[in-house]
């Protein structure tokens, strides 16, 4: 294990291509989810690199984990920010979006035309195993670093619970976490001061790497405008091409520009995503089979495994959706053309915003590092974030290791229907997996991952492509 890297320990500013060469690597590399994601950001950016320390990464993480959409993403693009303002914002937030986005297109296609996904199945098989590997790392760090103290213990194991157990969503584990880390500082000040409490007033913090040194309220409004203006700019587009369409010959062929449509929804859907692509799957898939008829039911399951086999963020999945909606579509152009159109606006109407959240929000939390109260309550829901890390690799490993995983019951009541009857509605409970469907081969694809990554100390790319080939091997020769 690494030692913990402090302010006093980074290497020199990198230059503007050489951060630009690294988040490309990122891009590419960015498998599993925003457990495996994170890990591998601070592994390169924290561990090798050194070009933040942990105070700095952590304090960025908890930002990005109370914003809605995708907060891996969230993370590459305020670290980007904080290395060369807001092109290095931008290059970095489209680098971790861009690789996987051009493979949901390739891989949607494949879907759209040939319906098939089991090549993909048997290629990810092994890489998946692999991130487990990285996940399981980056935990362990985490947790040596972010809880210092028994409080911080505490709130990462009652987070745990909540979201293993109790299932509730973890924007609102991360916010009680928040609410008790202030709360505690406030406790500790009326305790020691009476009814007359000291706490430290807004202390602004040199940005260092940002370039920054204070926060304009003219200058937030401007970004704030400037990014809503981006945000929305394709509704131009989308009514553009209702001009030349003949309406008469658009009625009675039965369709109706769905492109106006795919880039409302998923805006709407871009503020309310707390909790990444897993929060809003449910939703988005009953929308999308019963009222837009965009998709086949069964078919959203399919475009999450084409998500999984793809770096970036696994709300790639609405890109999915939005494909399928313009293949479907046309609208008068050719289905794949119709595809490329929908999946490009499902993507900017879910990715835009994370860019204003970031360049609007950041400066001020950059700024609240030195307010004790505030301090308090990040620091919290870093230990949160150690207990909503610990979740998702438990339900990843889960899913990674054994064929079947069903839900245990701990708790329930019983409650009364609408047609007089009675049912068991559950409280709390524990994802439980059918031992007797362990998958043997990716358990041993795991231990190579786990011997790669914590005796050789290889890297990402080292413990992603061996995993990937022992993954076809077995599947193959098997």
């Amino acid at each position: 294990m690494s030692e913990t890297v402090l302010a006093d320990d980074l290497a020199p500013e990198p230059s503007f291509a050489e951060a630009t060469r690294v988040w490309t690597r990122i891009g590419l590399l960015s498998f599993g989810g925003p457990a495996g994601q994170i890990a591998l950001m601070h592994r390169i950016l924290v561990d090798e690199k050194r070009w933040i320390d942990e105070e700095r990464f952590l304090h960025a993480l908890s930002y990005c984990m109370l914003l809605p959409g995708p907060e891996a993403q969230q993370l590459a693009t305020y670290i980007g920010w904080l290395l060369h303002g807001v092109r290095g914002g931008l290059v970095a937030g489209l680098l971790f979006i861009l690789p996987g986005f051009a493979v949901i297109l390739a891989l949607s296609s494949f879907y759209a035309l040939f319906h098939d996904t089991s090549l993909l199945a048997t290629v990810f098989f092994g890489i998946k195993a692999g991130v487990l590997a990285i996940v399981l790392q980056a935990l362990i760090r985490l947790s040596g670093r972010a809880l210092k103290t028994r409080f911080h213990v505490a709130v990462a194991v009652a987070s745990f619970l909540l979201l293993f157990v109790f299932d509730l969503p973890f924007p609102l584990v991360v916010l009680l976490a928040g609410l008790t880390g202030y709360g505690r500082v406030l406790h500790r000040a009326y305790r020691d001061d009476g009814w007359r409490p000291r706490l430290p007033r807004l202390a602004l913090s040199g940005f260092g790497m940002g370039g920054l040194r204070g926060v304009r309220a003219r200058m937030t409004f401007l970004t704030l405008l400037c990014w809503l203006a981006i945000w929305q700019a394709p509704l131009l587009l989308v009514h553009g091409l209702d001009g030349p369409k003949d309406i008469i010959a658009e009625t009675l062929s039965g369709q109706a520009n769905v492109f106006g449509a795919i880039f409302s929804f998923f805006s709407r859907m871009a503020v309310v995503t707390f909790g990444g692509a897993y929060a809003v799957l449910a939703y988005v898939a009953q929308t999308a089979v019963q009222h837009y008829a965009w998709l086949r039911p069964g078919e959203m399951l399919d475009g999450l495994a084409l998500a999984e086999t793809t770096p970036g963020p696994l709300v790639l999945v609405l890109c999915f959706v939005g494909f399928m909606a313009g293949f479907r579509n046309p609208f008068g152009f050719d289905p794949l053309t119709a595809g490329f159109l929908g999946a490009s606006l499902a993507a900017w109407a879910t990715f835009a915003p994370s860019f204003l959240f970031i360049f609007a929000g950041a400066p001020y939390i950059e700024r609240l590092r030195g307010h004790a109260g505030l301090s308090a309550a990040l620091a919290a829901i870093t230990a949160a974030i150690v207990g909503v890390m610990a979740n998702l690799s438990l339900w990843f490993g889960l899913h990674v290791l054994f064929v079947d995983v069903s839900r245990l019951v701990l708790l329930g009541h019983r409650v009364r229907t609408a047609g007089g009857d009675y049912a068991d509605v559950p409280v709390a409970g524990i994802a439980w997996p059918v031992w007797a469907t362990i998958d043997v081969s990716a358990l041993l694809l795991f231990i190579l991952a786990c011997v790669l990554v914590f005796r050789r100390k290889a890297g990402v790319a080292t413990v992603l492509g061996v995993s990937a080939l022992a993954g076809c091997l077995l599947r193959l020769g098997g």
